[in-house]
């Protein structure tokens, strides 16, 4: 393997072992031997990615905060938290095949997305990011962000590095949009700080117009997607959500007066707000309001998706 990829598969295979894991860790490594000693043709490497549930833990791989910033100095915007024991052994897989002949492996990482079920996209979909040739893999991350499956979507999207250096400005957009209809947290989409630009701001206007015309509730984190120099109408969207009584999304507009720079209107809202808005508002007041402070208002992970959401394409 090269450095990066045997640093990855080192840290993977550690948080296995740190889990308990040792049956995958002992599976995995043998097929990885199997891989590294000669030829494996793409439906070998589809029917193994299979054969590692039989193998492998299908909960949370829960490594520790300090493992996630050792993840985090290995590839920036990697974020393993949710990873599945299960996804982490098919992962070790997939780099495996990687370092075995990386010229071909477009052809087996399509082939295995073929007869892909749900577990083994998600897994797929997390190993993108630390492929060789990564422009290689653009156009199915760009299919990622069309899947009804709201697990292979985050997989997909959240907490992974690809998407935001290697989608074009088209699927980056798709992508942040489809989180804001889906419900899932875009606060978690590594690097959308870095992408957000006018145009995503005023999309994201647009759907708050229609959110409001349809008598619909504004998600909170459609606010992230504000940031720069405010417009007159920004400005007017804020102001008509902080005179709301929905506490969560009149907090994301407190965060997106933070980012849009106006201390101003926030020291106005600071001395007419309470509770949550209020620390909100200080919070914003003190510079804190970049994507990760939206985790705080973000709708909380396992509720319920509205009719809307649910049905998001």
């Amino acid at each position: 393997m090269t450095e990066h990829l045997q640093g990855v598969d080192q840290w993977i295979r550690d948080a296995l072992v740190v889990g308990g894991h040792s049956k995958a860790v002992e599976w995995s490594d043998a097929e990885i031997r199997r891989a590294s000693g000669g030829e494996l043709s793409d439906a070998s490497f589809a029917q193994t990615l299979s054969l590692a549930s039989r193998f492998a833990p299908r909960g949370r791989l829960e490594p520790s905060a300090e493992a996630c910033e050792a993840a985090a100095g290995l590839l920036e915007g990697w974020n393993p938290e949710r990873w599945t024991g299960l996804e982490a052994v098919r992962v070790r897989w997939v780099l495996a095949r990687a370092a075995a002949d990386a010229d071909s492996l477009p052809g087996a990482i399509e082939e295995a997305f073929r007869f892909a079920d749900e577990g083994e996209l998600c897994a797929l979909y997390r190993s993108l990011q630390f492929l060789p040739g990564p422009e290689r893999f653009a156009w199915r991350a760009g299919e990622g962000c069309r899947t009804n499956m709201m697990s292979v979507f985050e997989a997909n999207g959240c907490d992974t590095a690809f998407p935001v250096a290697h989608l074009d400005d088209v699927g980056w957009r798709q992508l942040c949009v489809k989180a804001l209809f889906s419900g899932a947290p875009l606060w978690r989409v590594s690097g959308f700080d870095q992408r957000v630009d006018a145009e995503l701001g005023r999309m994201a206007l647009d759907l708050v117009e229609e959110r409001r015309a349809a008598g619909r509730s504004i998600t909170p984190e459609l606010w992230m997607c504000l940031r720069g120099e405010p417009t007159p109408r920004a400005l007017v969207a804020l102001d008509a959500e902080l005179g709301g009584d929905d506490e969560l999304s009149s907090c994301g507009a407190a965060l997106a007066l933070g980012r849009l720079g106006c201390q101003d209107r926030l020291r106005v809202l600071e001395a007419s707000s309470s509770g949550r808005l209020l620390e909100t508002t200080r919070s914003a007041l003190a510079g804190h309001h970049a994507q990760a402070a939206f985790g705080a208002v973000s709708i909380p992970e396992g509720a319920t998706p509205t009719p809307e959401q649910a049905s998001a394409d």
